[in-house]
């Protein structure tokens, strides 16, 4: 377990991010249009997975505004937007922002994917959703960085997140 704070209260997660340089766990998460994307559908890109608990909170729908507009930047490079909302909630902040440059995706079906990163709160008021995280992944699928965010309120390093894709 991790333990992180919301406004300076410990919550615990399910478990620790992946390591640096271990392979990602595999998922299977819906998309807006409610098809499935896995993390196969991504082979041969770099990837980028801006883990959120919900985008109708200011802090997350910052980080995927902010992803967004890094992300029109980048070759080779899909940033995913992960949370336990629903499809219709990503689509609908989406194209009501007009970020046409991240992918968002659902765990809300079974929360597989928090559980395989372990980044579910196990307590407090967001028990089931997902901290907040970044994890970096090379085109092999291979972790280069992760982030699990302190202080839930708070932005993810972009900056960081972002000089991974770039080290070799």
């Amino acid at each position: 377990m991790a333990t992180v704070t919301l406004h300076g209260d410990n919550v615990q997660t399910s478990g620790t991010l992946p390591k640096v340089g271990s392979k990602a766990p595999d998922f299977k998460l819906t998309t807006t249009d409610l098809s499935s994307k896995t993390l196969n559908d991504f082979a041969g890109n770099k990837v980028v997975l801006n883990i959120f608990p919900s985008v109708d909170t200011g802090t997350c729908a910052q980080s995927v505004r902010q992803f967004n507009q890094e992300a029109s930047e980048l070759d080779n490079t899909k940033v995913l937007c992960v949370s336990r909302d629903l499809p219709f909630a990503l689509k609908r902040f989406c194209g009501a922002e007009g970020l046409d440059h991240v992918i968002s995706l659902s765990d809300y079906k079974d929360g597989s994917f928090g559980k395989a990163y372990g980044l579910n709160f196990v307590n407090g008021p967001l028990e089931a959703l997902h901290s907040r995280c970044v994890v970096v992944l090379d085109e092999n699928g291979t972790v280069k960085y992760t982030e699990q965010v302190p202080e839930i309120a708070d932005e993810p390093n972009y900056k960081a997140a972002l000089e991974a894709l770039t080290d070799d």
